[in-house]
């Protein structure tokens, strides 16, 4: 069995019977008293973020998670449909495991699916950063550049970002997956 000394961010370990992702973790050692382990631990299903406080050295139980990955055919309604490159085996994700990054996915483009417990589907990892293409933008006004001024613009994919006032329709952007964030304008 692991132990705290064994957390690292980002795993994936069994807390109170549900499982959690580790955001952060740190070791605390209040003067006379005895050292601790306080943990800031994601629930997977439900999203919600909860802080813990364990003995240091207390066993914890770490899920072993394991990264295939698989490229994104198409959607259909909220089912995304994803095959194994090398197997040719095909499944299916609903929309809600995959979360907010399901908007960025793009057809034919690869992304990390997480297993666990024989083939139980646990999320799925998009690459961080995807090249879209912007299809619709509304056009500057001349003068509104005298300060950072962002307009809405959507994308290839449906996802409606926030970008700088000089990116036009048919320009490629940058984008991070896991905020959502404009990072920079392709040429």
């Amino acid at each position: 069995m692991a132990t705290t000394s064994d957390l690292r961010t980002n795993m994936i370990i069994r807390h109170n019977g549900q499982l959690h992702r580790v955001v952060e973790f740190y070791h605390h050692a209040p003067g006379n008293w005895r050292a601790m382990v306080i943990m800031k631990l994601k629930n997977i299903e439900t999203g919600k973020t909860i802080e813990e406080r364990v003995r240091a050295g207390a066993e914890i139980d770490i899920v072993r998670v394991e990264k295939r990955p698989m490229q994104f055919l198409y959607r259909e309604g909220d089912i995304f449909h994803f095959m194994d490159t090398e197997t040719f085996e095909q499944i299916e994700v609903a929309e809600d495991l995959i979360g907010e990054p399901a908007k960025f996915l793009k057809e034919n483009e690869m992304a990390d699916i997480l297993f666990y417990d024989d083939n139980k589907i646990l999320g799925v990892e998009p690459p961080l950063f995807v090249t879209l293409q912007v299809t619709e933008a509304s056009v500057a006004v001349r003068g509104d550049t005298a300060t950072n001024v962002n307009k809405q613009v959507t994308l290839e994919t449906g996802a409606v970002i926030s970008v700088p006032a000089f990116v036009n329709q048919g320009d490629y952007v940058r984008i991070d997956t896991r905020t959502g964030e404009y990072i920079e304008r392709i040429k």
